[in-house]
């Protein structure tokens, strides 16, 4: 007898009047808000204009959306190109199905053209909504839980998690959630770049470079939970080779890039000074880079030097007369 458990929705869409709202796309959708909101507060403080992170994102996210569908389908092609099942349901994106490698990677290619249009750098953009993406995934966890899907081996933990459905080979029962760990584990992960952010000053794609590196240590473990039907290559599954190989190379990014590129950008939007600077460009006084700061004093102090020798010149008249 189950003392505790999880319960899952008897539904996965709430009736609006007229309008079917699913619980996995609501979830997406706030997600999607989440991060957009949090990513301008970060993009503010580091020196650009608000708004710039929405107008960006307007590219990243359908392209993030394609992606992600992409990957699901081409990764799980069984579930709809086999005998029995029809293609169509591979457009039908509201039921499930967003593969967070092909979002990220395509996503990337959408915020790589609004950032263009723009005359931003993108590893900036990147790391100023790189702990809002974690949240987003955060909330877009829960999507499977509406769905009842994705959840671990069976268990009797008293936050096990109970599937009522029998549809698509499920068996009633209690399972890990793993949605709920993914779901923490993206929450500590948005903490952690937000903490090293502040206090290691990251910059030119190093804090979504710790993003993706944590995420993908602990998707590692919570993939290999998993009990649905993957691909397996030399015994794991697909995902937990992705998230090692992914791993992997945000790490090597984030130590060729300190060493090439340390510190952070001064600024990040054409037009807008950085942060730092915030006070003087309040007070309407220019900023002057270094060559112009160079140039600036040794025009003080030729000046300087036409005064003092005028002065001479003066005393040695007043001497004559004298």
């Amino acid at each position: 007898m189950d003392l505790a458990f999880i319960p899952s929705p008897s539904r996965g869409v709430v009736e609006l009047g007229p309008i079917p709202l699913r619980g996995y796309a609501f979830c997406i959708i706030i997600g999607v808000f989440v991060a957009v909101w949090l990513g301008n507060k970060r993009w503010i403080a580091r020196g650009g204009r608000s708004g710039t992170v929405a107008d960006i994102a307007v590219w990243a996210v359908p392209f993030g959306l394609v992606g992600g569908r992409l990957y699901h389908v081409i990764t799980d092609y069984q579930l709809y190109f086999s005998d029995g099942r029809d293609w169509v349901d591979a457009f039908k994106i509201w039921e499930g199905g967003l593969g967070i490698w092909g979002a990220i990677a395509l996503g990337a290619v959408g915020a790589w053209i609004g950032c263009r249009r723009r005359g931003i750098p993108l590893p900036a953009w990147a790391d100023a909504l790189a702990p809002g993406i974690a949240l987003a995934q955060a909330i877009g966890r829960w999507g499977n839980w509406f769905n009842q899907e994705l959840y671990g081996k069976s268990t009797d933990v008293p936050w096990a998690l109970k599937i009522t459905s029998a549809e698509d080979g499920r068996v009633p029962g209690t399972y890990h959630p793993t949605f709920l760990y993914e779901s923490l584990w993206c929450i500590g992960v948005a903490v952690l770049v937000i903490w090293a952010d502040r206090r290691f000053k990251l910059g030119h794609g190093r804090a979504f470079a710790l993003y993706v590196a944590a995420y993908c240590a602990g998707r590692g473990w919570i993939e290999y939970m998993r009990v649905d039907d993957a691909h397996h290559v030399l015994g794991l599954r697909l995902n937990v080779w992705t998230a090692i190989v992914v791993f992997l190379l945000a790490v090597a990014y984030l130590v060729v890039s300190a060493k090439k590129h340390p510190g952070r950008e001064e600024i990040v939007e054409p037009g807008e000074e950085s942060s730092p600077d915030a006070a003087g460009s309040a007070t309407g006084s220019p900023k002057l880079t270094k060559s112009e700061d160079k140039a600036a004093g040794k025009a003080e102090d030729a000046d300087a030097s036409k005064g003092k020798a005028a002065a001479s010149d003066e005393e040695a008249e007043s001497a004559k007369k004298s």
